[in-house]
């Protein structure tokens, strides 16, 4: 540990650099100089330790923490749950990396200068409600899906290179008959390829009857949190509960952290930027944000342009004035973000869950 005494501050701001055993963090008071720099194990008491150091230094005006969606997440609910101001940080770009040097300290003392110079506003995630629920879900039935999906790969390769009674057996049938049928072979003890192919069958087949029952159970609970987090959501023309919960975790549990309906146009990618040239003059969607709030936009409006007749009367008449579909398709995606934040905002918070110790 460094540390320089300086008479007299009063007012300070920490910088953290996150990784997953220890957290390197760095003070500067509110002219830039820099007081202090300390490693700290990622444990509750190494927590506990860090904001004893920070407040002796003065008043902590703010925190800027590095990866709040990973291994900062354990500091800033920390901090968040001792009444500290937390913002996000994200980390500096390569140029000034290449100039100035990578290290930990660097990096911790780039955080608080984030913070301190107004570059870094964002709020973190909450991560202790509902919408957390939702998304540590959803990342498990994530891979719940591939590993079926490959299970599935895996028994369509094996039908087609099966010995000749079985793969005419297995040939031609639907993917949930194949499952069905697969999983109920009988290879047998014999020493042969016959026999060895139906047992890597049945295994395939088995395995994608357990991951069945898996997604299923998850996706109840899923519809249950989500009809829970946002009722009003659901009510919405092509909103579904998949996509309902893809836009929660996106926003996340404090619906106050995203202040107006622009910002989160631009949290989902769906905010219009000039792209003129000459005497061209156009704008096109931002392509950063959240691709995957960004792609749950999109498949509603591919719904509400099939279904919706008010969405193919407006389909028709931007056709008439010359649009092209990509365009139109463009602008009701900026609709759908200003209809999705008002519905996130009209719908109240719920009580925060008390994590277990």
């Amino acid at each position: 540990m460094t540390t320089i005494a300086h008479v007299g501050v009063v007012r300070v701001v920490v910088g953290v650099d996150t990784h997953r055993d220890v957290n390197v963090a760095v003070v500067i008071d509110h002219l830039g100089r820099r007081l202090g720099s300390v490693e700290i194990p990622t444990t509750a008491a190494g927590y506990r330790d860090l904001l004893r150091w920070a407040r002796s230094f003065g008043e902590v005006e703010a925190w800027g923490v590095e990866g709040t969606g990973c291994y900062g997440a354990g500091l800033a609910r920390f901090l968040g749950a001792k009444g500290e101001r937390v913002l996000e940080v994200i980390r500096p770009n390569r140029q000034v990396r290449r100039r100035k040097g990578k290290s930990d300290p660097t990096d911790a003392e780039a955080a608080a200068r984030a913070v301190l110079s107004g570059e870094a506003s964002a709020v973190p995630k909450g991560g202790d409600d509902l919408v957390e629920m939702i998304r540590v879900l959803r990342l498990t039935r994530s891979t719940a899906v591939k590993a079926r999906t490959q299970g599935i790969n895996v028994l369509r390769a094996l039908v087609v290179t099966a010995p000749p009674e079985l793969r005419q057996q297995l040939r031609g049938l639907p993917i949930k008959a194949l499952i069905r049928t697969a999983a109920r072979l009988r290879p047998g003890n014999d020493r042969s390829v016959l026999a060895h192919t139906k047992l890597a069958l049945r295994s395939a087949a088995q395995r994608c009857e357990a991951l069945d029952a898996e997604i299923g159970t998850l996706d109840a609970r899923l519809d249950e949190l989500t009809a829970e987090a946002a009722p009003d959501l659901l009510e919405h023309p092509g909103v579904g509960p998949e996509t309902a919960a893809t836009l929660l975790v996106a926003t996340g549990d404090d619906r106050h952290r995203i202040r107006s309906e622009a910002a989160f146009a631009k949290l989902c990618g769906v905010s219009p930027i000039p792209a003129s040239s000459g005497q061209i003059q156009r704008h096109r969607l931002d392509r950063g944000g959240n691709r995957q709030a960004n792609a749950a936009l999109y498949r509603i409006v591919l719904v509400r342009m099939r279904w919706d007749p008010r969405t193919k009367d407006y389909v028709a008449r931007r056709t008439q004035e010359g649009k092209t579909k990509k365009e139109i398709i463009r602008c009701l995606k900026r609709y759908v973000a200003r209809e999705i934040f008002t519905a996130l905002k009209a719908t109240a918070r719920p009580h925060p869950v008390v994590l277990a110790a």
